[in-house]
């Protein structure tokens, strides 16, 4: 059936405060069903986890909800998703984790294509551990992060592998499968950041051939909460730093501290909704995901199409990156504003876009751009719409054309 946008569009009330939102990177909207999960939530009575009455068993039912939810999302087990509050928490947890049981001589490859939360993480682990940091590198024409260099890269030495499903920066989806399958052969895990791919297309965490796959449910039009997935068993086979009363058990230990409760019933909210984009889908909840997912990311790929073609086709804007197979996210600089001004002047019409590195911290140093100021980044999520593109681009020839700058 595809998508109906205008249906789609009005489950998300805050697009009727009038803004455009081209920074689904940075965070998506909250749908309608999401703020009434939370709030409902908020509204009963929850205690803390306990089997002994019925607000701490209402505990414990949000928190198996929201496994079981992403766990459908990814094509995981419930049994091995771990909750927390942002993938930058989650992926340091692991860090530490893997990085205690490393030793001088052994090697960890991270790329600069990464968002800053699955480079750093692993580069400080490495640091302490005595450990050797490779890095794969990214073609600075194309914006692609080749495959064929993993190959050099991993070596028996190898013990983990980081890489991104989805550039927060240019939208480069490399091909993890083939990354993963070099890594696997040398024994290494991988660790894959897909909390800029899931939001777009459906996952399959065996298809990527992820050994640990980091999402943010506020890039979902969720709360502001995080996943990491894994099979159950490699969890088992990890000891993470711990309170001593907490609970051992798998996922549980590698979660600190008491959830909210209220944003865990978003989260399983928002899986729900993401359920729901396609009403022609049948089956259980991850074949409609899946097809819900499906239909976003085709007319994300048509939104954002004209988006691009348009960018491109300014003389005045200046498109970093052509990657092949990418999610609908773009960096750019317009001639003679700094990415800072671009945005606020953009800001001051309505339209909502991130400008400077946005956490790309390798990408942009590689490309000279860090210290100037980054670069404009415009991110299409399914509630966009080519209307919106237009009226962008016609904000921007306005600038372009004269425009007084609102920042100097």
């Amino acid at each position: 059936m595809g998508l109906d946008v205008a249906r789609v569009r009005g489950r998300y009330p805050a697009l009727d405060e009038g803004f455009v939102h081209f920074d689904g990177a940075g965070g998506t909207q909250t749908a309608a069903p999401v703020i009434e999960a939370v709030a409902d939530a908020m509204r009963g009575a929850i205690g803390n986890r306990s089997t002994a009455f019925a607000p701490g068993r209402r505990a414990l039912e949000l928190v198996a909800g929201a496994r079981a939810a992403v766990a459908d999302l990814l094509g995981a087990d419930p049994s091995g998703v771990v909750l927390g509050p942002s993938a930058t928490a989650l992926t340091y947890t692991l860090a530490r984790t893997l990085g205690a049981t490393w030793r001088p001589g052994d090697e960890v490859v991270v790329s600069r294509l990464d968002h800053d939360a699955n480079v750093r993480p692993w580069v400080q682990a490495a640091e302490a551990a005595g450990a050797t940091v490779r890095w794969a590198e990214f073609d600075q024409a194309t914006g692609e992060l080749p495959a064929e260099q993993y190959g050099d890269l991993v070596t028996g030495r190898t013990r983990l592998v980081a890489v991104t499903a989805g550039s927060n920066a240019i939208g480069t989806a490399p091909d993890v499968a083939a990354i993963a399958k070099t890594a696997h052969a040398a024994g290494a895990l991988v660790c894959v950041d897909g909390v800029h791919s899931v939001p777009h297309g459906p996952t399959d965490l065996a298809s990527l051939g992820a050994d640990v796959l980091v999402t943010s449910a506020y890039k979902w039009s969720g709360p502001h909460l995080a996943a990491m997935v894994a099979d159950p068993a490699r969890w088992a086979a990890l000891r993470p730093a711990k309170l001593l009363p907490s609970a051992d058990t798998v996922p549980d230990r590698f979660e600190y501290g008491t959830p909210s409760f209220p944003l865990l019933a978003g989260v399983t909210a928002a899986v729900d909704h993401l359920a729901s984009l396609d009403p022609a889908a049948t089956g259980g909840r991850r074949e409609r995901v899946r097809a819900g997912l499906a239909a976003a990311a085709s007319h994300e790929e048509t939104v954002f199409a004209r988006l691009l073609a348009g960018l491109t086709a300014r003389p005045f804007v200046t498109v970093y990156g052509a990657p092949a197979r990418r999610c609908p996210t773009v960096s750019f600089r317009v001639a003679g504003w700094t990415p800072a001004e671009t945005a606020a002047a953009l800001g001051e019409a309505g339209f909502c876009l991130s400008s400077g590195d946005y956490y790309a911290y390798e990408y942009f140093r590689a490309m000279g751009l860090r210290d100037s100021g980054g670069a404009v980044r415009a991110s299409v999520y399914h509630y966009n719409t080519t209307d919106e593109v237009d009226r962008l681009l016609a904000e921007l020839d306005r600038l372009a054309g004269g425009g007084e700058r609102m920042v100097r």
